[in-house]
């Protein structure tokens, strides 16, 4: 993906967002997804799955890197995420970013892990969202997951886990240690917590599609069950033989699965067809 440059100013502070257009960039009525990447992830690290999905589909992708993240403006090393960094993001970096780019319209939202629950918590407030794809997004802090994150910082300290992250951040420290002390904080589970999160996932009326893996070490299914729970007409796809990331692990399930939401859900959104002359 080609790499671009846009400039946000967010409560104050000037930060510049990486970025790639991909997919069907020739029609401006193909629905629009904006991609959001995982708590490691970046615009680099979801490799060609954005442009796959987005050619498959007929959709228009935009795919960026969270501050932080890519070659993003990184974090200040002194400077730890507030513990509702993931409301933040939903709620000022993202809508700062759609107004910047002339974002217009309605738009669907594909989000994986953090970037998942980015994706919710959105579009909860912009009810100009379309559509939801959700894959292993997190609703609650389970300790099942707390005892992968901490695993993550061992093998990030002591393992290859910081070399291999290496290669889609400019600087790997700000993406990491971001990430893995705001979900390690005594106090993330108040900020991410079933409650706070139920009054918000309320309020969605898009349709969502929430996928998850039966093996994913970071999440059991009550995620995605907590949303159907929360928002009854929500799909869901359990995967089997698959880990955290179904984008990597059953691609072909994956792309399966959205081909169908989308034909079910968003070509509805075209304006109609009319007969030549």
């Amino acid at each position: 993906m080609a790499a671009e440059f846009c400039t946000l100013d967010v409560a104050g502070a000037p930060l510049q967002i990486e970025l790639a257009w991909v997919g069907v960039q020739d029609d401006p009525a193909a629905p629009l997804m904006v991609f959001l990447h995982e708590g490691l992830g970046s615009l680099a690290a979801w490799r060609d799955t954005p442009h796959q999905l987005c050619t498959a589909c007929g959709w228009r992708g935009l795919v960026y890197s969270r501050p932080g993240y890519g070659g993003s403006t990184p974090r200040p090393h002194a400077q730890d995420w507030p513990l509702d960094y993931l409301q933040r993001q939903a709620w000022e970096v993202l809508p700062a970013l759609l107004h910047a780019l002339g974002v217009q319209g309605r738009y669907g939202l594909f989000g994986h892990s953090d970037g998942g629950t980015i994706a919710l918590l959105h579009a909860a407030r912009h009810p100009e969202t379309h559509s939801l794809i959700v894959l292993a997004p997190h609703i609650m802090v389970e300790e099942f997951g707390l005892a992968s994150i901490r695993e993550a910082r061992r093998q990030y300290l002591e393992g290859d886990l910081r070399s291999r992250l290496a290669r889609y951040h400019a600087d790997v420290d700000s993406a990491f240690w971001g990430w893995n002390n705001a979900w390690l904080h005594p106090d993330f589970g108040s900020a991410l917590s079933l409650g706070q999160i139920s009054l918000e996932l309320k309020h969605i009326r898009a349709p969502i599609l929430a996928i998850q893996g039966l093996e994913d070490p970071y999440g059991t299914m009550a995620q995605i069950d907590g949303i159907a729970a929360i928002l009854p007409a929500t799909e869901l796809l359990k995967l089997k033989r698959c880990g955290h990331a179904p984008h990597r692990d059953q691609p072909q399930h994956l792309l399966e699965a959205c081909q169908s939401f989308s034909a079910r859900h968003l070509f509805s959104l075209l304006p109609p067809q009319r007969d030549l002359p």
